[in-house]
């Protein structure tokens, strides 16, 4: 029985060289610049996820799409260290502080439900606010539907030096 050996030496870099040159294809990918772009996966477009994002600390409402935690998180920790509890008005997002407290209105519906900021996210483009289950039935968000189109207006929004900064909403909750 013969037995396969891997070549090596200048023979085998000389038809690994004529083989690359060979398939432009594979030498283009491997000379492209790398991009910044967000990789497509699967036809799903995603943003990728940023360390340090650039926080909205100003208090003014936003406009833009919801999306509904995935029932996988429930019970992963969140950015703020907290177990994210599907039952909770809990939500993520990528530019309000941790610990804003935000009215989230279905433009749609016209249901408010107050949540906390204690993680971030959305990655996927278009997207500004992911809601616990719970908060997501309690603007008319369904399971079918799985996003909408709302408003974000904070409430209390935390400052880098400790203080707290009444946001738009703060005059519709106050005393809540």
């Amino acid at each position: 029985m013969r037995r396969k050996t891997r070549r090596t030496g200048p023979a085998a870099w000389l038809l690994g060289g004529a083989l690359a040159s060979m398939t432009p294809v594979f030498a283009a990918e491997r000379d492209a610049p790398a991009s910044d772009a967000p990789k497509k996966t699967a036809g799903v477009q995603r943003e990728t996820p940023v360390a340090n994002p650039k926080l909205d600390h100003t208090g003014q409402p936003r406009i833009g799409t919801a999306s509904v935690y995935a029932r996988m998180f429930a019970g992963r920790k969140m950015a703020d260290g907290q177990r994210m509890d599907p039952h909770d008005n809990n939500a993520a997002s990528k530019t309000l502080p941790l610990g804003t407290e935000a009215k989230v209105t279905n433009l749609e519906t016209g249901k408010s439900a107050r949540v906390t900021i204690q993680d971030r996210g959305p990655y996927v483009k278009g997207r500004i606010v992911d809601l616990s289950p719970s908060t997501a039935q309690q603007i008319g968000i369904t399971p079918k539907e799985g996003i909408a189109k709302v408003e974000v207006a904070p409430i209390k929004v935390p400052q880098p030096d400790g203080t707290v900064k009444p946001g738009a909403a703060a005059q519709e909750w106050r005393g809540e």
